[in-house]
C-alpha cells in the first residue's frame, strides 16, 4: 500500500502538473471506483479547474473551481498517472505505471482541455475517487478521526509521546500503524523508525521511556522525510515528474534486509510477524 511519503510525493508531483487546469472529461469502468452522479460529475467537476491539491493522511483532495474537492484514497493498488507533455506516476508499483494507458487496470480517466489526461489505475478495484462538497471533506468520517501529522511543524515530541496513551497496552509497532494515533504511518516506515530507535516493535507502549518516544519521533521525522526527499518507497516501476524512479529502498537500513548485516551493529537481521504484519529487526540493536 502506498504510505504517507508515497502520496506526498504524488501530490507534489500533480501540483506541478495540473493546478490550473480545466477538466473537459471523465470516464468510469467501475461505479464503485468513481461513486458519483452523473449530474454531480457534470455540474461541479466538467469545466472545473484544478485550483489546489492537498494530502491529509494516505488521502489526497483534488480542488476544484466549482468548490468541490475530488477525494482520491489509492488503497492497496491504486496509482495516479499523468501523461501530457510531461509524464508522471507514482503510487502502486506495477507496470501501468510506465506502460500504455488506459489499460486493464485503468478505473477512471479524466481528460484536460489541453488534451492532457490524468489516470487512476487500481488492480483490486479498492480505491475511490469521490466528489465532494469542499466545506464538508472536512466532515467526513475518516478526516474526523485521523490522528496528526507526523511531519507538520507544529507536532513536537511531547504530542506524539500523548498521542500513545490511547494504546497503553498494544505493542509499540501496532500503536505506530493506528492511523487514529498517528497519522500515514505504514509498514515500512514504521519498522526503520522502530530501529533507528533501537525500540523493539513487540515493546508494550506502556514500557517505551520518555526518550525513547523522543528518540522515536525524531527517527519516524527523519525516514518520512528521506523516502520524501527519494520519491518514496517504490523500487520497481515508481515514476516522479522528472521521470525518475522512488529510490528510499536503496537508503533503507532494516526494511526487507533479513539475512543482512545490521548496518549499525553488523548482526544479522531477521524478519518476525508484529502486529499481522512482516517486520524487520536488528535482534541486538532492538531487545526485547
Amino acid at each position: 500500500m502506498p504510505e504517507l511519503p508515497e502520496v506526498e510525493t504524488v501530490r507534489r508531483g500533480l501540483s506541478e502538473l495540473i493546478i490550473g487546469r480545466t477538466i473537459m472529461a471523465a470516464q468510469t469502468d467501475n461505479p464503485k471506483s468513481f461513486p458519483n452522479a452523473q449530474g454531480q460529475v457534470e455540474a461541479f467537476l466538467l469545466g472545473a479547474k484544478v485550483s489546489d491539491i492537498r494530502r491529509r493522511a494516505k488521502v489526497l483532495m483534488i480542488d476544484l473551481s466549482t468548490n468541490y474537492t475530488l477525494v482520491t484514497h489509492l488503497k492497496m493498488t491504486g496509482q495516479l498517472v499523468y501523461r501530457g507533455k510531461k509524464v508522471f506516476g507514482a503510487g502502486h508499483p506495477s507496470d501501468s505505471l510506465i506502460g500504455e494507458l488506459p489499460d486493464k487496470s485503468t478505473r477512471v480517466t479524466l481528460q484536460f482541455t489541453d488534451e492532457s489526461k490524468l489516470f487512476f489505475n487500481d488492480q483490486r478495484k479498492f480505491g475511490w475517487m469521490k466528489l465532494i462538497p469542499t466545506d464538508e471533506v472536512a466532515e467526513l468520517p475518516f478526516m474526523q478521526k485521523v490522528g496528526p501529522e507526523p511531519l507538520d511543524d507544529y507536532f513536537t515530541f511531547e504530542q506524539f509521546a500523548e498521542r500513545f496513551t490511547r494504546r497503553s497496552r498494544t505493542s509499540i509497532k501496532a500503536a505506530l500503524l493506528d492511523q487514529t494515533v498517528i497519522a500515514g504511518v505504514g509498514n515500512i516506515y514504521a519498522d526503520e523508525s522502530l530501529w533507528g530507535a533501537k525500540i523493539h516493535p513487540q515493546r508494550q507502549v506502556n514500557t517505551i521511556t520518555p526518550a525513547e518516544f523522543e528518540a522515536l519521533y525524531i527517527e519516524l521525522r527523519l525516514v518520512m522525510n528521506l523516502a520524501i526527499d527519494k520519491g518514496g518507497s517504490t523500487d520497481k516501476n515508481y515514476v516522479n515528474a522528472e521521470g525518475k524512479r522512488g529510490s528510499y529502498m536503496d537508503f533503507a537500513r532494516v526494511f526487507r534486509r533479513e539475512g543482512l548485516a545490521c548496518p549499525r551493529c553488523g548482526t544479522t537481521i531477521i524478519k518476525l510477524k508484529v502486529a499481522g504484519r512482516g517486520t524487520h529487526i536488528c535482534p541486538h540493536c532492538q531487545q526485547h
